[in-house]
């Protein structure tokens, strides 16, 4: 951020945003934006509050059930992808429909095949974030080096060995790249599953609060919601930086 020129630290800069959001809180301009004051004490007290773990335990379980089944079929289906053109031809302009689509509009749908329980919401996470998964695994796997391949053939490995000890560590980075946009469209699905379909655990929260204009609690919980998903995307960023060396091996 920039002020008249002058670089402002990313620090800063957050702290200029927070003060100027407690001046138009104060100032009551907008309904919707209370103080920022408030919001902290929002979010302490609902720490505190049983019903905000309990949603938040719930929609944690159907987070993570659907990544990890995204994970399970998103790798594999990259990997097949990249490493077979018939496939790739197959299945490739249907991943890019889904990736693209408005997958809001297909939530409904997902409701009357699994119906509104907690199904439906793993069902909408993983619609979510397995196309970009397997999108970022079939580029990866585009771009190795083919000495890598001729090496394993050389050795005699065999189909899964090349898949499980060559192409996988090979497209490590961009499996990880996909992983960190998958888990922040997961984050995305299970709030719009929970708002649309079943309104439990944290998408209860948000309807609750809005409909009863409890802005101060509404905004810690958005807050909440976005520090979990930037959380989790630092996290695997970190990773990624640990493992960039496995990109220079297809160089």
């Amino acid at each position: 951020m920039k002020i008249f020129g002058v670089k402002i630290p990313m620090m800063y800069s957050l702290l200029i945003w927070v003060v100027l959001w407690e001046i138009v809180g104060q100032m009551e301009m907008f309904l919707v934006i209370p103080p920022f004051s408030g919001i902290v004490v929002a979010i302490i007290e609902m720490a505190q509050a049983e019903n905000f773990h309990d949603a938040a335990s719930l929609s944690l379980y159907s987070f993570a059930m659907g990544m990890l089944i995204s994970i399970i079929v998103g790798i594999p289906l990259g990997l097949v992808m990249g490493k077979i053109p018939a496939a790739d031809r197959l299945l490739g302009m249907w991943v890019n429909v889904f990736l693209s689509a408005p997958l809001s509009s297909l939530v409904p749908i997902i409701m009357i095949l699994f119906g509104f329980g907690q199904t439906t919401i793993i069902v909408t996470v993983f619609m979510f974030a397995v196309w970009i998964i397997t999108l970022d695994t079939c580029a990866g796997v585009k771009h190795i080096n083919p000495s890598l391949l001729e090496m394993g053939e050389s050795f005699g490995a065999s189909s899964w060995q090349m898949y499980s000890k060559i192409l996988i560590w090979a497209v490590l980075p961009e499996i990880l790249a996909g992983l960190r946009l998958g888990l922040i469209r997961g984050v995305k699905g299970v709030i719009i599953g929970q708002l649309l379909v079943a309104l439990i655990g944290m998408g209860e929260l948000l309807t609750v609060y809005s409909r009863g204009f409890h802005m101060e609690e509404f905004w810690a919980l958005i807050l909440f919601l976005f520090a979990f998903a930037l959380g989790t995307s630092w996290l695997i960023s970190l990773l990624e930086r640990r493992i960039e060396y496995y990109a220079g091996s297809r160089g």
